[in-house]
């Protein structure tokens, strides 16, 4: 099943990571996909929030990968893999996704073919200026219970 939420501010960008993020699981896997300013590093941003991370959160364009220690150990491994080429493999990305932390990936759709079977998809379309319509597709039955409890 896909769901499409519409979220017509940051606000309401924000409660959306903050409510997926209440349900978090080890080795949970989140692909953003959306155009620039669309919204995925503000879900980042709001979800790492949520599990008490203080650091600043910025998009880790450059270092791929950026790792952050929440609240009970729990730690999230934030990538953007825009600028990746085919080395992906080399830089063990896969490995990340049984680490026990979360893992949030903005532009997953650049690995897709390494991306893990079950994960939950998000794809941010901008239809406005502030307004954003959220298209999620969960995979896996861990990803299908927690949409049916928080969307």
């Amino acid at each position: 099943m896909n769901y499409k939420i519409t979220s017509n501010s940051d606000m309401d960008t924000i409660e959306l990571a903050q409510n997926i993020e209440s349900e978090k699981f080890p080795n949970m896997v989140i692909c953003l996909e959306g155009d620039l300013g669309s919204g995925k590093t503000l879900f980042a941003k709001a979800f790492a929030k949520s599990m008490g991370i203080v650091d600043n959160i910025t998009s880790p364009t450059f270092n791929i990968i950026k790792e952050y220690d929440g609240e009970e150990g729990c730690k999230l491994f934030h990538m953007d893999v825009y600028r990746l080429s085919e080395s992906k493999e080399d830089m063990g990305i896969e490995e990340y996704f049984t680490k026990k932390g979360i893992t949030i990936i903005e532009w997953a759709d650049m690995i897709s073919d390494i991306l893990p079977k079950n994960r939950l998809d998000i794809k941010i379309k901008i239809v406005g200026e502030n307004r954003r319509v959220f298209l999620i597709t969960p995979h896996g039955e861990k990803y299908e219970d927690l949409c049916e409890r928080v969307l």
